[in-house]
C-alpha cells in the first residue's frame, strides 16, 4: 500500500530527517521525496510518497503525524492514496481537439481518473459522449440564465461527487460561486498568446505579426480571468513559411498535450499552489 504527503511550511532545519524518521518508526519505507525551498518567502515544499504493510492503521498514522510533527512545524500538510481514483468532470463547448486527448488516454489506461459526465454548454460534441459512453449534460449560458445554469452545474458536480474539473476549451467564464467550492481544482488551457494577442482569433493575429514560436498554457482557474497558477506550458517554433492554418494545427496539438500534462500532474498529487505560483514536482 502506497501513500502519498504533501507538506509546504516555514523553513528550519530537520524537517525532512523529522519526517522521514517518523515515517519509519510508523513501519512506512519511502520510495519518493522531492523537495523545495522558496528563499524568498522563506516557505518549504515537500511530496514523500511510501509503502506499508497491509494491516497499517491510516487514521492512527495521521493523529499521530499531525500531533508530532504537523503541529510542532505548523506544517499545512495532506495525505492521499494513489490508489483512490479521483471522479473528474469535463465542460466543453464546441472545439473537440482537447475533448478527444483526453477521452482517448482515459480510454487507454493512461489517465487514472473516472469520468462521471461531459457537460456543456452547447449541444455540437454530444455525438462524442456517445463513443464513449459517458454521460452528457447540456446546460446553456446566457446572460438571462447565468444563475439558473450555475445551480444545474453545481448540481451534478455535487451529486457526482465531482473531485475537479478541466475545462477543454469551455467558453465560458465559470462563476466565482463555482471557483470558490473547487479552488485549485479546475484546470483550464488557453494560448499562449494572451493577453499580446487576445480576443477571438489569436493565431490570425501572431501570424501577422510574425512570431517565431505559439504556446499553450495550463493553469489552475481563478476569478481573474486567464491570471490562476500556472502547471504547465510548452511552446513549438513557426516560421514564415508556415501559414494561418498551419499556425492553428500546431497550436491545437499543443494545447492537447500540455493540458493532459497538467491533468496528469494534478492525478498525480505533483501540484502545489502558493501564492498565486505553482510548485511542480518531478
Amino acid at each position: 500500500m502506497n501513500h502519498i504527503i504533501l507538506i509546504n511550511c516555514k523553513d528550519r532545519a530537520g524537517i525532512i530527517r523529522a519526517v522521514t524518521s517518523f515515517i519509519f518508526e510508523s513501519g512506512g519505507n519511502v520510495v519518493y521525496l522531492d523537495q523545495h525551498v522558496d528563499k524568498d518567502a522563506g516557505i518549504f515544499f515537500m511530496r514523500i510518497e511510501f509503502e506499508s504493510s497491509d494491516n497499517f492503521e491510516t487514521m492512527r498514522f495521521k493523529a499521530n503525524f499531525e500531533s508530532k510533527i504537523g503541529l510542532p512545524y505548523q506544517m499545512d500538510w495532506s495525505m492521499y492514496s494513489p490508489e483512490t481514483i479521483p471522479n473528474m468532470a469535463i465542460f466543453v463547448s464546441k472545439y473537440n481537439h482537447c475533448l478527444y486527448d483526453i477521452l482517448s488516454r482515459y480510454k487507454s489506461g493512461e489517465l487514472k481518473v473516472n469520468i462521471p459526465f461531459i457537460l456543456s454548454n452547447h449541444n455540437d460534441l454530444r455525438y462524442i459522449s456517445e463513443q464513449f459512453e459517458i454521460p452528457f449534460y447540456h446546460i446553456p449560458v446566457t446572460k438571462e440564465n447565468k444563475a439558473q445554469a450555475e445551480y444545474e452545474q453545481l448540481e451534478l458536480l455535487n451529486r457526482h461527487k465531482v473531485d475537479f474539473i478541466v475545462l477543454a476549451r469551455y467558453m465560458q467564464i465559470v462563476t466565482e460561486n463555482i471557483i470558490s467550492k473547487f479552488t485549485n481544482k479546475i484546470i483550464n488551457i488557453h494560448h499562449s498568446f494572451l493577453p499580446a494577442f487576445a480576443g477571438a482569433k489569436p493565431y490570425h493575429a501572431a501570424f501577422k505579426r510574425g512570431v517565431k514560436i505559439i504556446g499553450a498554457t495550463s493553469h489552475y482557474v481563478t476569478e481573474e480571468l486567464d491570471a490562476g497558477p500556472i502547471i504547465e506550458q510548452d511552446v513549438v517554433p513557426v516560421s514564415h513559411s508556415h501559414s494561418i492554418k498551419d499556425f492553428i494545427s500546431k497550436g491545437r496539438d499543443l494545447e492537447k498535450i500540455v493540458l493532459s500534462r497538467a491533468v496528469n500532474l494534478h492525478v498525480e498529487r505533483k501540484t502545489m499552489v502558493y501564492n498565486n505560483k505553482t510548485v511542480i514536482f518531478s
